[in-house]
């Protein structure tokens, strides 16, 4: 596999200035970091106001940095994950929330960023009931790990196809590039399926896959090009399934719940589900949130075949992707 820079991640953002407190003790001021947020306040979008993506590449040290193919913020920027918010509107839906604190070189402020969970509506009540220092990290490792749902078939080194609900640890999986690998762990959420939770469904038959592929958005398929239709450069590619979107053969599946499944290796592996080549979990500083404490512990740091950046300088910009056909040049493209 080819070597680059780590893969970034690309979530929707309002930035500060887009929401502001009209009731309460902040009233008048515009989000801010935890420090200064007081529960109770009442916040509201502004009409009009729009999410832009921001590029994020997770560091070692749990920070990040701003992504290059980022719309907003500086690339290069750190990033640091401040807390995690939850709102209350007038009708008692709940709505997560994480804030983001980008700093400059000096470690000043430059920008806040409110990245919600679920879609918010400009002129609608917002009240803070909730703000969590401790537990960022592990919602917004929810949001970053790829999943696959309920119902997926795995490919195991039988040739077995087994619904991934009914995978064990110790399973044996069937992999592109070391051959037979050993399940290592399961993780298991569900959660509802809105905003950056809502999965993406690959109908059958759109990458030759026998059956519907429902994977979570940032979930990136392997594509092996015999011949180079998007024009990446390269035979090897990495797509996340979001970016292939079009609406009729692949499209977000918003409302209810879904069940969504991680699978861990000793290493980051691309496996086989429904037929189509799929990334397995990767543990990086954005993830690794969500193993149990004991297992994170007995892993430490630096893991060999995960922190090492295993497949990176593979995945396909979303440029090249933005056009209908894309999902059908890929599967031109195979060969299939």
């Amino acid at each position: 596999m080819a070597k680059g820079t780590p893969s970034s991640q690309s979530v929707p953002v309002y930035v500060a200035a887009q929401f502001h407190a009209t009731d309460g003790a902040n009233m008048g001021d515009l989000l801010s970091f935890a420090n200064e947020l007081i529960l109770d306040d009442v916040y509201e979008l502004a009409f009009g106001a729009e999410p832009a993506r921001l590029s994020l590449i997770a560091r070692d040290d749990a920070t990040f940095s701003v992504g290059h193919d980022t719309a907003i913020g500086t690339p290069g920027a750190t990033l640091h994950l401040d807390c995690a918010l939850t709102f209350m509107s007038p009708d008692g839906a709940i709505s997560d929330a994480l804030l983001l604190v980008e700093v400059d070189g000096d470690g000043q402020i430059a920008e806040i960023y409110l990245l919600p969970f679920i879609a918010l509506g400009s002129k609608v009540e917002y009240r803070l009931v909730g703000i969590d220092r401790d537990g960022a990290r592990r919602k917004f490792a929810q949001v970053a790990c790829v999943s696959f749902t309920h119902g997926t078939h795995i490919t195991l080194a039988s040739g077995e196809q087994r619904p991934v609900e009914r995978l064990a640890v110790g399973d044996r999986i069937l992999t592109r590039d070391d051959g037979v690998q050993t399940l290592r762990w399961i993780g298991t959420t569900t959660t509802r399926a809105l905003g950056e939770f809502a999965p993406i469904v690959i109908a059958a038959g759109t990458l030759s896959n026998a059956n519907d592929l429902v994977v979570s958005p940032d979930h990136r398929l392997f594509i092996y090009q015999r011949t180079d239709e998007l024009g990446a450069g390269r035979a090897e590619l990495l797509v996340k399934a979001r970016h292939l979107v079009n609406g009729t053969t692949v499209r977000v599946a918003e409302g209810g719940f879904v069940d969504y499944y991680q699978l861990l290796f000793d290493s980051h592996q691309i496996i086989y589900a429904e037929g189509i080549a799929a990334e397995s979990m990767l543990i990086d500083s954005r993830t690794k949130p969500v193993l149990p404490q004991d297992l994170s512990d007995a892993l430490g740091d630096v893991i060999a075949g995960h922190s090492d950046v295993p497949h990176a300088g593979l995945d396909v910009h979303e440029a090249l992707l933005s056009r209908p056909d894309a999902a059908e040049l890929l599967r031109k493209a195979s060969g299939r």
